[in-house]
């Protein structure tokens, strides 16, 4: 979430509110270089905020294993979820479209994700929609790796192609709107 909103809402604001993002258009900085620094305002924040919860997990529970796995994961957690929000705020014609966007895509993948519940127990034609949402693969990479488990490896490579998704989808509109 942390990740996401920091990415989108300061982009959106600029984009739909200052209209200052159209001034970033015309520098000369390259449409990569400009995705790659609105995404990487997310990425910060949403590693800041991990960190706050691993410093109080580590508190309570000190056998909880962070490893390179681990970190790696969350790295990829956050770079997905900021080019998520770069996406949405590029396509988002107002305010009301990324609150609509959090309502109807971010809150039902919050909790529906495996976040909070293991998806063993979750109907067989509901698993294989939430097996469809990138936050179910980092749930299940990062609680593996956290608990020393089996890493699933596919999950990985599933949020690598989510990530890879959003970003060639916000190039793609960010090329369409400086045209």
């Amino acid at each position: 979430s942390t990740s996401f909103n920091g990415a989108s809402t300061r982009l959106n604001v600029d984009r739909l509110y200052y209209k200052s993002f159209d001034e970033c258009l015309m520098a000369p900085i390259g449409l990569p270089s400009m995705l790659m620094g609105k995404a990487m305002i997310g990425v910060v924040r949403g590693l800041m905020s991990s960190f706050v919860f691993i410093a109080v997990a580590l508190l309570i529970a000190p056998t909880i294993h962070i490893g390179p796995p681990f970190l790696v994961g969350l790295l990829l957690t956050c770079l997905t979820f900021a080019f998520l929000g770069v996406l949405a705020a590029l396509l988002a014609r107002s305010h009301e479209d990324m609150a609509t966007f959090a309502s109807l895509i971010l809150m039902p993948m919050t909790f529906l994700g495996g976040t909070f519940f293991s998806l063993s127990q979750v109907p067989t034609g509901l698993k294989y929609a939430l097996y469809a949402l990138p936050l179910t693969h980092s749930s299940l990479f990062l609680r593996a790796a956290a608990l020393d488990q089996p890493l699933p490896w596919t999950s990985l490579l599933i949020l690598l192609v989510f990530f890879a998704a959003f970003l060639v989808g916000g190039m793609g509109v960010l090329r369409r709107i400086s045209i």
